[in-house]
């Protein structure tokens, strides 16, 4: 898991050539600017999806994970609180053609996300993301999707 300003997301570059497009991506596009929906990057490899979403409690919300890509999350409008847990109940079996599966547990350790920061959760790690913080319930976002495996 990385969590870090926008400002010093080309330090990651280097981590994965996918991760490396993302970056070079996101930093000749004006975010802001996207409409909701998929846009495709490189094909299946990396891709991002830009959406309204109501937020959710985190009390009692499970856990994601996924096998085959990372998830680099950026808040372009509002701010949500994200958790991580180093380990879960499984809760349903795996969706392999969705690359997601649920997991219920403890919080481990968590943050806030909000305009200027980005988070990026590697295969396997859970994360709890789009849960409500203080005065915000909705925001806007782009989650860019990155295959690792």
């Amino acid at each position: 898991m990385v969590v870090d300003s926008f400002d010093y997301i080309a330090r990651y570059k280097g981590l994965h050539p996918n991760l490396d497009t993302a970056i070079d991506w996101l930093n000749s596009h004006t975010l802001d600017a996207l409409e909701n929906g998929r846009i495709i990057i490189d094909g299946d490899k990396v891709f991002v999806n830009v959406m309204d979403a109501d937020l959710r409690d985190a009390e009692g919300a499970a856990f994601e994970y996924h096998r085959r890509y990372a998830d680099l999350q950026i808040d372009l409008c509002g701010s949500e609180h994200w958790g991580w847990a180093s380990d879960g109940k499984d809760e349903g079996a795996f969706n392999d053609e969705g690359d997601v599966g649920f997991k219920s547990g403890a919080e481990h350790a968590g943050g806030e996300l909000g305009q200027g920061r980005f988070a990026i959760f590697f295969p396997g790690e859970l994360h709890k993301p789009s849960c409500k913080t203080p005065g915000c319930d909705h925001l806007r976002k782009a989650v860019v999707k990155i295959l690792m495996k």
